[in-house]
């Protein structure tokens, strides 16, 4: 069978330009799509604009601009992302599009003529300041499943559950921050809740190979036994409305989630236009399938709804569709967040003179199948970059290609000893023999790219062992020790060779400056084999070495994160204001400011009081008996004896340092120190408090 993929990513929304996870995600799928293309697979790579909706209505409407004019200036600023971090779609395209309007107005007509659409009077969320509907994500609230604030109307960011803007706590307008209304208005609903979706979604999610099985254990909680928990989706809104009209429905239009998604297709319809490929017969070959990654954040849109409607929408791909499901990218283990200064801007990054292949290589190295989050700290960047790329792979070609352009006018030795030979296989065969290419793909195609580049630098290490060993800098000083520097300048190269088509995928940019370099026209997978290494460069006449990579600067590191934010603009009128007092007597000046990676040393966990006593001899002390999650108890000595009953604080959750080393005190061991509060001056206010999380923390949770 040959493989004809159709390669596809989230749709970012048109409202501002790319961020760092846009380029995480990006970077995934180009490295994939690359490895496919190298295995000589058909391979179409589409991403669109995710165009439609109130918030681009109301953007453009301030700017005194269409939405379509909107729209078009954000779309015009993705080239220098995307050409930047050597991002290769083959078409980059818009749901504000003709061929959307088709697509997706032909998907509803399918479902409501199978039963599956249906009209309701609901109660929905209106801005009295504003006079309009609100959509989902104009409306903010706490969310109903977890608590955690500032959430969306339609999705959680944080439990990534799904629910109607109405089951929102406390919800607010994102354009007057004035508490919403419900006014009563007809809408279309996808019913999901039909058996027919349950019995598909279950069978769809269970098909191995699929998605990665937390997804499909997590999605099916969303399920539940026979599908009681799957509540129909309101697929409409009310004029005013930047999208796509609802068929036979004046003054409704389809919610943009419903769009977008289709959007991939619309996308892949517009390039194949252009390139005069048929659409629909793609689309029903048996050979085709649509490979979809996405974040963690927003499946529930992408692993129920979406596949639902395209199923009974009689969507020809659907049981071929698979999706990868990737974490967040985090900043010293924090998430990212310009007013704490822990975002990264790509353009930035770009300004800054950065290389694009370092993120793209680091990114990579730490990706994995699993839906992890990846953390980007700024010294694990410079190591890694500066020891892989510089220190193991171009080290290589800096060491021998000078001498093969010195000694020996470009050309490469004619032939190579037995030896050398042993070196080449040593280095592309693992400790049971086999060919650690094979294993390399494997990687690839798995997105288990952290694997993969592990084992490439595994080849790099016994390539620079080989040097090391050879020394060519030393025989080039001896005339009768030129043929020996020409074999191990050859070999060295022809390894550099094999290392460059290894990485071709991560490093797209270096490999064609290496092919310039070695006179290479392509570099195919079937080049990585021991087979093609052992001669298909020997005599052959390379060009001239320029320098292919320098050292990451580590002062680059402190200029890239977005500074912090002026502080935040006083609370809207909706909200009680609330006034700043004077500074309290007692209180103590701040401490000399430190940096993230200072903080992240101390080991601050979550300890629950399972026994509290009376310390014989002490007037201060108390001994705890703490729960830090880890199997045993501690035992900590804390000075509130003044403030608390022993019996007061049995089951409490407090806060301990869990890495403090254990002190030698007159009464015994202490292993940690609990967490208090207490004035500077003991005289103003003699209380000592201890501190107290929030219900729902749980024994060796770490504060991050």
């Amino acid at each position: 069978m040959t493989r004809k993929l159709f390669v596809t990513t989230a749709l970012p929304y048109a409202n501002a330009a790319f961020h760092i996870g846009h380029m995480m995600e990006y970077i995934q799928a180009d490295i994939w799509v690359r490895y496919q293309r190298m295995q000589e697979r058909e391979v179409h790579f589409v991403g669109a604009d995710d165009t439609h909706g109130t918030p681009i209505m109301i953007a453009a409407e301030k700017e005194g601009i269409t939405p379509q004019e909107f729209v078009a200036k954000i779309a015009a600023g993705r080239a220098q992302y995307l050409d930047g971090f050597h991002i290769a779609f083959d078409n980059w395209y818009s749901t504000d599009s003709p061929e959307n309007v088709e697509l997706s107005q032909g998907i509803y007509r399918r479902l409501r003529d199978v039963g599956l659409i249906q009209t309701k009077t609901v109660d929905r969320f209106f801005d009295p300041v504003k006079g309009m509907f609100l959509a989902d994500r104009n409306i903010k609230g706490e969310c109903p499943k977890c608590g955690a604030r500032d959430q969306y109307g339609d999705n959680c960011e944080v439990c990534g559950a799904a629910y109607q803007p109405t089951d929102l706590v406390n919800p607010y307008s994102v354009f007057t921050n004035a508490t919403p209304v419900l006014k009563p208005s007809e809408q279309y609903f996808f019913k999901l809740s039909d058996p027919r979706c349950f019995e598909f979604l279950r069978d769809w999610l269970n098909t191995p190979g699929r998605l990665q099985p937390e997804m499909v254990n997590k999605v099916s909680e969303w399920l539940g036994e026979s599908g009681e928990k799957l509540a129909d989706w309101d697929i409409s809104r009310d004029a005013p409305y930047f999208g796509i009209p609802i068929p036979d429905a004046p003054g409704k239009f389809f919610y943009v989630w419903l769009d977008a998604p289709v959007g991939y297709l619309a996308s892949l319809k517009n390039y194949f236009s252009k390139k005069g490929i048929d659409f629909d017969a793609f689309l029903n070959d048996p050979d085709a399938e649509q490979i979809h990654f996405i974040g963690k954040d927003i499946v529930s849109f992408h692993l129920l709804f979406w596949p639902a409607m395209l199923k009974f929408a009689g969507h020809p791909v659907i049981d071929k569709l698979k999706v990868n499901v990737h974490g967040h990218l985090t900043v010293n283990n924090e998430k990212m967040s310009k007013s704490r200064g822990t975002g990264i801007s790509p353009l930035r990054y770009l300004n800054l003179g950065m290389n694009p292949e370092w993120l793209r290589y680091y990114i990579a190295f730490k990706l994995n199948s699993k839906v992890e989050d990846l953390d980007f700290t700024g010294e694990d960047f410079v190591a890694r970059v500066n020891s892989d790329l510089i220190g193991k792979y171009v080290n290589i070609a800096s060491r021998c290609a000078g001498f093969i352009a010195k000694k020996f006018d470009g050309k490469l030795a004619d032939r190579l000893s037995e030896t050398s030979l042993d070196w080449i296989k040593r280095a592309l065969t693992n400790a049971e023999g086999a060919e650690r290419q094979v294993a390399i793909a494997e990687s690839y195609e798995h997105r288990e790219f952290g694997r993969a580049l592990r084992e490439i630098m595994e080849i790099a290490d016994v390539t620079n062992q080989y040097v090391d060993e050879n020394k060519p800098w030393v025989l080039a000083k001896d005339d009768s020790k030129l043929a020996e520097l020409h074999e191990v300048c050859t070999t060295a190269l022809i390894l550099f060779r094999q290392l460059t088509i290894l990485l071709s995928p991560v490093l797209p940019g270096v490999a064609a400056n290496v092919r310039t370099f070695l006179n290479d026209e392509r570099h195919t997978w079937a080049d990585a084999t021991l087979a093609a290494a052992g001669t298909s460069m020997l005599g052959r006449t390379i060009g001239a070495y320029s320098h292919l990579m320098t050292r990451v600067d580590a002062r680059m590191i402190e200029e890239l994160f977005d500074a912090p934010k002026p502080a935040a603009a006083p609370a809207p009128a909706a909200a009680p204001a609330i006034a700043v007092s004077a500074k309290p007597e007692g209180i103590e000046e701040l401490a000399p400011e430190i940096k993230i990676d200072d903080f992240m040393k101390i080991d601050l966990r979550i300890a629950q009081i399972v026994n509290c006593e009376h310390v014989e001899g002490s007037d201060k002390l108390l001994r705890l008996t703490l729960d830090v999650g880890e199997g045993r108890h501690r035992n900590v000595f804390s000075g509130i004896k003044s403030m608390y009953q022993p019996e007061d604080l049995v089951g409490k959750l407090t806060v301990m340092v869990a890495n403090l080393a254990p002190r030698k005190m007159k009464f015994g061991i202490s292993e940690g120190m609990v967490l208090a509060a207490s004035s500077a001056d003991e005289k103003t206010n003699p209380g000592i408090y201890i501190l107290n999380p929030w219900p729902g923390a749980q024994p060796g949770m770490r504060i991050r």
